[in-house]
């Protein structure tokens, strides 16, 4: 069920961006034998498409998993099929989000994926505000791993937008350190990875990423098939893409 709903996002992807693209030099390098815990800003709706259709293309052999609010999972029950869990507000559920994800990062190979703003976001909203969440659960099991991830869409010069994520370097509890402490490095490090990420994205250069999902070019429709016939019949190289020469 989860590699057929990721496939399903995939092509949705596909269809609704320029491309997917990740920062170079990609996803960092982790300590073997240990469970990660992506702690990721929350800027769209199109979040979770992104980390499910890219799990298992950046984390192969793991099982992913991730947080959503009970009532949606109420809503639409099969995504408790394909790694997602229930989360209440208030401190009965920050209380259930530590039981449950506590539970399943005791296994090396599985992943937890986390909007850690909890809201919807902009991309460039300071200060990005994290729940408090990712940090108790760091401090609480130090054998996990805190990766930072930043997610942008932006536009550029095509009809459809570019999604764009960013890899921070991993993060790991210290001796005795607490959640308050962790909260701080947490903050300070997913903050730090937007900011870069958001220069990334102002400066529209493709070169600095690495396409993870090639998404559709040129505008399409009757104007798209007059550009092609143009080119043919011109003898030149059809290119769909505006920015392209």
């Amino acid at each position: 069920m989860a590699r057929f709903f990721a496939g399903v996002m995939r092509r949705q992807l596909a269809a609704q961006f320029r491309a997917v693209r990740i920062a170079r030099p990609g996803l960092p390098d982790l300590p073997e034998g240990r469970p990660v815990m992506v702690v990721a800003n929350h800027p769209s709706w199109w979040d979770p498409a992104v980390m499910i259709g890219l799990h298992e293309q950046l984390f192969p052999g793991r099982e992913g998993f991730g947080p959503i609010e009970a009532a949606m999972l109420d809503k639409y029950p099969f995504m408790a099929r394909i790694g997602l869990f229930g989360v209440e507000e208030g401190r009965r559920g920050a209380a259930g989000f530590l039981r449950t994800a506590g539970s399943l990062v005791e296994r090396s190979d599985r992943v937890l994926w986390i909007t850690a703003q909890g809201r919807f976001a902009d991309a460039r909203e300071r200060p990005i505000g994290l729940r408090p969440g990712a940090a108790h659960l760091l401090a609480r099991a130090p054998h996990l791993v805190a990766l930072p991830l930043a997610l942008e869409y932006p536009f550029w010069s095509e009809k459809r937008p570019e999604a764009l994520l960013r890899f921070g370097a991993p993060i790991e509890a210290g001796a005795q350190e607490g959640a308050r402490d962790l909260a701080a490095r947490l903050e300070a490090a997913v903050t730090e990875n937007c900011d870069a990420l958001a220069a990334l994205a102002m400066a529209r250069e493709a070169s600095a990423f690495e396409t993870a999902i090639g998404g559709a070019r040129g505008t399409g429709g009757v104007y798209g098939l007059w550009q092609r016939g143009r080119a043919m019949l011109s003898g030149r190289r059809f290119v769909p893409d505006h920015g392209e020469k």
